[in-house]
Parts: C-alpha cells; structure tokens; sequence
C-alpha cells in the first residue's frame, strides 16, 4: 500500500531533525574535550544530552513512519506528547520567576541600579548559594565583562561616565553602587568618601579588577535581571518551538492511524 502524505511528511521533519541533532552532539564532544574555560566545560553535558536525545527521537520517529513500525511511532508519540507538556509547564514557569523585578532608575544618572530583593525568590536562592555564585563568578571572568567595560569607558570623564548606558551586570558588578557615593577616578577606580551607608555592597568593593563588585548583592541582582531577560527570549522561542511540536504531534498521530490502519488491512489479506 502506498505511502501517505502524513507518513512522508513525518519522516522529512525527523530526517532534518536529525540532521540537526549532528552538530549538536558534536560541539557537545568538541566542548568536552577542548573546553578551556569552566563555563564551556559547564555546557558540555546538556548539550550532549541533548543531541543524542535528539537523535534517538528522530530515528524513532523516521523508522516508525517510513518504515511503518507501529509499536516505535506509539513511543515516538509518548514522547512528543511529553515534550509538549514539559513545554507548557516551563514556559510557565519561566514566565512566571521572571515576572517580577526590575532595575532602579537614578536620577540624574544614565543606568540603573539592581536590588536583590526586587527578584522572585526562586531566582534569588539558585543564584545566591555559593556553590553556585562562585561557577556565576568564574564566568563573569572568563567574559571580561568589565575588563572590556573598564577598556571603554577609560577616557571617559565623571558626567560623560554617568550619563552612560549600562548593562545589568556592568552596571552591578563593575562599578560600586551609588548608595557607596565613591568618588569617581575611572570606571574601575573609585575613591572611598567620609560618608557611610547602610548597604553593604560598600564594604566589598575594591578596585581590583579581579575583585571589583563580584561578591556584592548588585552583582547578583544584575545577573538575575540579565538571566531574567534571557529566561524571557527563551520562553517566546519555547511558544514557537511548542506551535511546531503541536503540528509535527498531529502528523504523526495521522501517521499512527495509517500504519495500523495498514496493518489491519495486510492481516485481511494475509487471513486464510
């Protein structure tokens, strides 16, 4: 019997599953091996899990519909199915953490400033355990992300400086907070002032670019309004993403009903 439209459609779209699942295993391999830094060295696993699931789920979803194998389409199936939920379930919960907080505005001053406080708890205790926060911190630097801010902004004068827009996490771990009312030398070099302050972000800072503001509650807070944002994107795409499992799901359970339709049918046939 003649393959149908659904049956072909769904092996096209898992072929070029797995197609894509091939890059993705190996930059997983390449960073296993090669990965310099702890972040790349981090990455390494998901990712490899991630392509070998991949593969695996194409295959199945490929044999299963071009070569009408029932019982591996149905698990295909079950794991879309799976997926879907799993989908939902994360986008929202992804909406939902990151809902709430956003940066301080200053008058007079160009960025904004970061209180801890301000994000959802669940976001704050991930972040803020040390365990954590010291991989967060080991990342920071391995970005540069303020050797590159110290770089820029080095000509740079008081009011040319504080008119400046600033990232989330330069603005929170690359300079002290204006509660502190340093005086300002350079973006990296500040002058401590006579005047005390309740936060305590103040007593941490240090000009050091190795030591700069890593250790404040600003920084933190700048990295969960970075990772906030990010969360955010990713949930959009995770909406899309989720639109096309719908549609690859729908075919293949059109794909099912062909194969044990087919099946029924060969028994008819094959009946003495």
């Amino acid at each position: 019997m003649a393959f149908r439209l659904s049956n072909n459609l769904v092996g096209i779209l898992n072929f070029i599953t797995f197609l894509l699942s091939i890059p993705i295993l190996g930059a997983g391999i390449w960073l296993s091996r090669d990965g310099v830094t702890e972040c790349e060295r981090f990455l390494d696993k998901p990712v490899i899990v991630i392509g070998v699931f991949l593969m695996l789920v194409s295959l199945a979803g490929l044999i299963g519909a071009c070569c009408r194998v029932t019982w591996l389409l149905w698990l295909y199936l079950v794991v879309m199915f799976l997926l879907i939920v799993l989908g939902i379930v994360f986008t929202i919960f992804a909406f939902a953490v990151t809902n709430k907080g956003a940066g301080e505005a200053l008058s007079g001053k160009g960025y904004k400033e970061y209180r801890l406080g301000d994000y959802s708890n669940w976001l704050q205790k991930r972040v803020t355990s040390q365990k954590n926060w010291n991989k967060i911190k080991s990342c920071l630097a391995d970005s540069k992300v303020c050797t590159d801010f110290h770089d820029k902004y080095l000509n740079a004068s008081a009011s040319e400086f504080y008119q400046t827009h600033l990232s989330a996490v330069q603005s929170g771990c690359c300079k002290p907070s204006n509660d502190c009312q340093f005086t300002y030398v350079g973006p990296t070099n500040w002058t401590r002032g006579s005047a005390e302050s309740n936060n305590s972000d103040c007593n941490l800072w240090d000009n050091n670019l190795n030591t700069l503001c890593f250790d404040c509650q600003s920084c933190k807070a700048g990295f969960i309004d970075n990772l906030r944002s990010s969360w955010k994107k990713v949930a959009i795409v995770n909406i899309v993403f989720l639109i096309f499992l719908i549609i690859v799901y729908s075919v293949g359970c059109c794909a099912f009903r062909n194969n044990r339709r087919d099946n029924y049918y060969q028994q008819q046939t094959w009946k003495p």
